[in-house]
């Protein structure tokens, strides 16, 4: 498959009064056409500032991007402009944000909402775009699309809102679809709804799909591969196999270790100790190690490389280097991550 997005070397700062707040430092990662790319990490990890800079929607100030390339279809989206990124945004890139209601303007019908993308985008005339809004509202679940087009957002529920903004980002076909925990917001039964329809309109339309997350139980139903983000950095990345049967990266352990499974419902849940570190002055060597038990005291020192598992596999631990000891996760761990494994397998069973 060919390479629709690759970022290289991505840095992303906000100036504030206490200082420079180093919110994305050097990120790594690419995209083929059809793929799916989850990025899980606690609040503050990076996940959704990365995936706003691809788009430029970093306010500036205090926002910048310090250094790196986002190259688009071999295009560097850092270094556009505001006009030429207007072109760009919701025809060929389009997110869909968690809360649906900050989304949606309350005072238009989401008919005209959806209209206004279509006319500037793709040069419809009114009529025209009308008809593809019928479409649009069709294929995303809404029954009645003539007459809920003409209503306005407070007359949907939080699922029918939500796939609203789910129309409204496929309205010109986007290229890439970026979805940053649009179904947080949602209780289950409306999540799983929302899940299985952007599932089933990206194996339509071939669209590439960015997924941030911290749920991984959503990652083993929607991805193939999966980026780990800690403090600003992607710290593993692999197929979601890899990260599920063979995670290498203590952190992404911690990450598995605190997800209920059925397997563990008796058991107490795992808590990564401590919180993560200030992004004002990050920490030398790698910033996961006050939290990490199995820290090594080079991991005090350094800041270890994106050591290589294997083709689709890589993970940044000095646990990897030939000299470092032989470390496992503990079995109460390793327990709960096989209960993980397990579902993502049946959720995987169930895509087919």
């Amino acid at each position: 498959m060919d390479k629709l997005l690759d970022v290289k070397n991505l840095h992303v700062s906000f100036d504030t009064y206490g200082g420079e707040v180093k919110a994305v430092r050097g990120v790594n990662f690419d995209l083929k056409k059809g793929e799916t790319l989850a990025i899980v990490g606690e609040s503050g990890s990076g996940k959704s500032v990365t995936t706003k800079a691809l788009m430029q929607l970093i306010p500036k100030p205090p926002g910048r991007i310090k250094e790196g390339e986002i190259l688009f279809e071999g295009r560097d989206l850092a270094k556009m402009n505001e006009k030429q990124m207007q072109k760009i945004r919701g025809k060929e890139i389009s997110m869909i944000f968690q809360d649906p209601m900050t989304s949606l303007n309350p005072t238009m019908k989401v008919g005209n909402q959806i209209m206004e993308g279509l006319i500037k985008h793709q040069k419809m005339n009114k009529s025209q775009a009308r008809k593809r809004v019928v479409e649009l509202l069709d294929l995303v679940g809404i029954p009645d699309p003539e007459n809920r087009m003409k209503q306005y957002p407070h007359q949907f529920s939080g699922g029918m809102r939500q796939r609203v903004v789910v129309a409204i980002a496929l309205a010109c076909n986007p290229k890439l679809l970026i979805a940053d925990e649009p179904t947080t917001a949602l209780d289950v039964t409306i999540q799983a709804q929302i899940l299985e329809l952007m599932k089933d309109i990206q194996k339509k339309t071939d669209s590439a799909t960015i997924f941030i997350t911290h749920d991984l139980g959503v990652v083993a139903n929607v991805a193939d591969r999966v980026a780990v983000m800690y403090a600003g950095k992607i710290v593993e990345i692999g197929t979601v196999d890899d990260i599920f049967y063979n995670p290498k990266h203590p952190y992404t352990w911690g990450l598995l270790g605190s997800m209920p499974s059925l397997d563990s419902a008796d058991e107490e849940l795992y808590a990564i100790p401590g919180s993560p570190p200030d992004l004002l002055d990050p920490p030398k060597g790698d910033a996961f190690a006050a939290r990490n038990e199995y820290a090594l005291q080079i991991d005090l020192e350094q800041e270890p490389p994106m050591f290589k598992v294997s083709d689709t596999h890589y993970a940044a631990t000095w646990l990897l280097h030939e000299h470092a000891p032989d470390i496992e996760p503990p079995a109460s761990i390793k327990k709960r991550m096989e209960g993980m494994a397990n579902t993502s397998s049946e959720s995987k069973g169930e895509r087919v």
